[in-house]
């Protein structure tokens, strides 16, 4: 059965470049049941803009905790 797990998000675009360019691969945040989630960031791409990336999300992970899904809740 797969979990949703939401958390709040807030990456500046300079800091969002390190990730792009490589020097860091993954994404670690609390999410609002106080749990630490740690997800690749290449998986933001898609909600990256001008002002890094910001709002809330939703992640969906499978039984064995792999990512399923990534959305922008607001």
């Amino acid at each position: 059965m797969a979990s949703k797990i939401c958390f709040y998000l807030d990456i500046s675009q300079a800091e969002y470049l390190r990730y792009y360019r490589g020097s860091a691969h993954s994404v670690l945040v609390r999410a609002d049941d106080g749990r630490k989630i740690s997800f690749p960031a290449i998986n933001l791409r898609p909600f990256v803009s001008a002002d890094g990336v910001r709002g809330r999300f939703e992640i969906t992970l499978d039984e064995s905790n792999s990512l399923l899904d990534i959305c922008r809740l607001s």
